[in-house]
């Protein structure tokens, strides 16, 4: 049995959820997610508890079973509180910054590097090192904050590039003259 499947998601102060046909609503004091799960699972809201049932003990449904109740507590938790991602840039003259709605990376390329956040990202950046990616849908920030990073990952030797707060980068040794 799915131990995060059979846990209850709460439904904090001011979030409402609804589900129409497997298609589920849920909105907060941050905005709005909908999403469509598998036609299988029942979702059942009961005041402000919301439980995921799966029908049989086959292998799909218990696959999935625990990721639909992951996949609803996630949009629970954005929609309430939200999502954030800090990026640090590590390098001599690596530098960013914001332009209207874009990120603007000077990474070490010979040209700047612009990207443009989807619609539910917002981009922050408070220093000239420090990017932070922040909005409602975890999959959203996640998948922009990777784009930002791939731009110019960190590199073993000297540790130079793109990356989380907090990430540790295994270093190697350099080449030993003779």
């Amino acid at each position: 049995m799915s131990r995060v499947g059979k846990k209850p998601i709460e439904l904090p102060e001011g979030v409402t959820v609804t589900n129409d046909n497997n298609t589920v609503t849920v909105k907060g004091p941050k905005g709005e997610l909908v999403r469509t799960f598998n036609k299988d699972m029942k979702i059942e809201i009961e005041g402000n508890i919301v439980t995921v049932v799966r029908p049989s003990e086959s292998k799909e449904h218990r696959t999935i079973h625990g990721t639909t109740r992951a996949l609803l507590s996630n949009m629970v938790e954005g929609v309430s509180k939200g999502f954030e991602k800090s990026l640090e840039l590590i390098g001599v003259g690596y530098r960013a910054q914001k332009q209207g709605n874009k990120l603007v990376l000077n990474v070490g390329y010979s040209h700047p590097v612009e990207m443009e956040p989807e619609k539910g990202v917002e981009v922050e950046v408070p220093s000239n090192t420090k990017v932070i990616v922040r909005g409602i849908s975890k999959e959203r920030v996640g998948a922009f904050a990777a784009n930002v990073r791939a731009t110019r990952p960190p590199e073993p030797y000297k540790g130079k590039g793109i990356r989380y707060e907090g990430e540790h980068v295994r270093r190697k040794e350099g080449k030993t003259g003779k």
